[in-house]
């Protein structure tokens, strides 16, 4: 299955959790989950009980939603996280947030990883001062993210920038707004990464 091209907002609210698939939009509080909090459709708004099975599949949902993978993508990163030592769970979203993408979300250059996906993919994005356009990339710590010297002055990474004040940047990169690059400076710890995703339900279901 391919990743989703399609209307994001209408995911957050089948979801019914903000995945920050929306930048300005989200935190302007004009997003469509703050204005109609159901699930789209005729029946949104009916309550429905979810079933276990249903509850796990909604956290996979997420996840792969909101770092914008495929579903052979995190299958693969499942395989590989329950092959490496430590909590299955962690090890994923260890994973999801090393892929280059996420990390020039992370730093702000972009207001969501579609933004930075898109930067990757037009070759914007260096990686120790070589152009990666490969969104799935897997940054590794020390390693230095800058956005290209002709492209540093775009609006729109200029304005992702400037959220930044609103949104904060996460410990694990030291990033320079300036001169618009950062260092990925180690891996984080689960407890720092602030989603809404419980891994726990991810592992049990491909664990069935």
């Amino acid at each position: 299955m391919a990743r989703y091209r399609g209307p994001v907002e209408k995911i957050e609210r089948r979801l019914g959790v903000s995945l920050a698939l929306k930048g300005e939009r989200r935190l302007a509080g004009k997003s469509a989950l703050e204005k109609r909090p159901y699930a789209p459709g005729q029946h949104g708004q009916r309550r429905a009980k979810i079933s276990e099975y249903g509850l796990q599949l909604r956290e996979k949902q997420k996840a792969k939603y909101m770092y914008g993978v495929s579903e052979k993508q995190f299958r693969n990163l499942f395989k590989e996280a329950a092959r490496m030592e430590g909590n299955t769970g962690a090890n994923l979203i260890t994973l999801l947030e090393r892929r280059l993408d996420n990390v020039v979300y992370r730093m702000g250059f972009a207001s969501t990883r579609r933004f930075a996906r898109q930067l990757v993919n037009h070759g914007h994005v260096l990686v120790d001062g070589r152009r990666v356009n490969i969104p799935s990339y897997r940054v590794k710590p020390g390693q230095k993210i800058e956005i290209r010297e002709k492209s540093k002055n775009n609006p729109q990474v200029q304005r992702s920038l400037e959220l930044t004040a609103q949104t904060g940047i996460v410990p694990w990169v030291d990033v320079d707004k300036d001169k618009v690059f950062g260092i990925f400076t180690r891996l984080p710890e689960r407890e720092e990464v602030v989603i809404p995703v419980e891994e726990r339900l991810i592992v049990e279901l491909y664990s069935k």
